[in-house]
């Protein structure tokens, strides 16, 4: 009878540890995807970006050093490599994309440009699915964080080296005040 206990106390337990490693898993599976739909759209906001330059700056070819700003803070965004560094250098790149609009803000004429006006209603998109994107990976991260943190399961993602994850949060200064894209055509 006591072999009967501890056999069924034993199944239930290995039952318990591929359920919980499972669940880890399919978190950490879900964390990866989500960080790397995160990086198709940021990846395609960078890209976005040389023609945005390119466009203001046959406008304002005198603003050099507000390009060479905008294209650092581009070049740096791309290759921090973990949220957290990739949410500051995210920080300074939309520091520098508002620096480019305002420079676009002093040139009526090239708000009447088309390709310009495509450009700002693209990077506009990009921006509401990054915001989208950033959203979910922080809600995957979360759950496999509680899930590394409560017990028992703990005791497994421990056994199995699971470690909690950095959640993509942009600096506040930047989230407060994300770049402008849209411009008021003059009468309106």
């Amino acid at each position: 009878m006591i072999g009967w206990v501890l056999l069924i106390l034993l199944v239930v337990l290995v039952f318990f540890v591929i359920l919980a490693y499972n669940t880890l898993v399919k978190l950490r599976v879900q964390s990866d995807n989500a960080w790397a739909d995160i990086e198709v759209q940021l990846k395609r906001r960078y890209d976005l970006v040389p023609n945005l330059v390119e466009t203001v700056k046959g406008y304002a070819a005198h603003e050099r050093t507000t390009f060479e700003k905008v294209t650092e803070a581009r070049a740096h965004a791309m290759s921090a490599g973990s949220p957290a560094a990739k949410a500051q250098a995210e920080g300074m790149f939309t520091e520098a994309l508002k620096s480019l609009f305002a420079v676009a803000e002093a040139y009526p004429q090239l708000r009447a440009v088309e390709n310009f006006t495509q450009l700002q209603s693209e990077l506009t998109q990009i921006e509401e699915q990054v915001q989208l994107a950033r959203r979910y990976y922080n809600a995957v991260v979360r759950d496999l964080n509680t899930r590394i943190a409560q017990f028992p399961t703990n005791l497994i993602a421990g056994m199995f080296s699971f470690k909690a994850r950095e959640f993509f949060e942009v600096a506040v200064a930047a989230e407060r005040e994300a770049p402008k894209v849209r411009f008021e055509t003059p009468g309106t």
